[in-house]
């Protein structure tokens, strides 16, 4: 059996921290686990897996396998399942095309979301699925 997936996300990313609650409220099985780049776990896991240093958004850790960009995306909303699931059908799109427009979405998520001075403190009720 796999071990849970864990989602990597930068911490003080508006936008990440939304993505994250956003899988947390629609993963009713409490599968994902979660940990900030910026924590110790998290750049653990990046050395690990020989991530990128210019990769800074969302990761997925699932399968032994590091999913970057739109990756990891697609794989998040197949394992959230439901209509989410749905989203895979956007394999069929070229990586190197999805990547482009998930990198440039990226590139600009702190002038479109902003962006905190530290990483989000997860509620009680969700602290045991932060790794960190």
């Amino acid at each position: 059996m796999d071990e849970a997936p864990i989602v990597l996300f930068d911490g003080v990313c508006n936008f990440c921290d939304a993505a994250v609650n956003f899988i947390i409220t629609r993963d009713k099985a409490g599968v994902f686990r979660f940990a900030p780049l910026q924590s110790d776990i998290g750049r653990e896991l990046v050395a690990k897996y020989s991530i990128p240093d210019d990769v800074d958004s969302v990761i997925l850790i699932a399968g032994g396998k590091a999913h970057l960009h739109s990756d990891a995306a697609l794989q998040i909303a197949r394992r959230l399942g439901g209509i989410w699931s749905l989203a895979g059908v956007l394999v069929v799109i070229p990586r190197p095309v999805r990547d482009l427009f998930y990198r440039l979405f990226a590139k600009y998520r702190y002038r479109l979301f902003g962006k905190k001075d530290a990483c989000m403190m997860p509620t009680p009720e969700i602290r045991g699925r932060f790794l960190a």
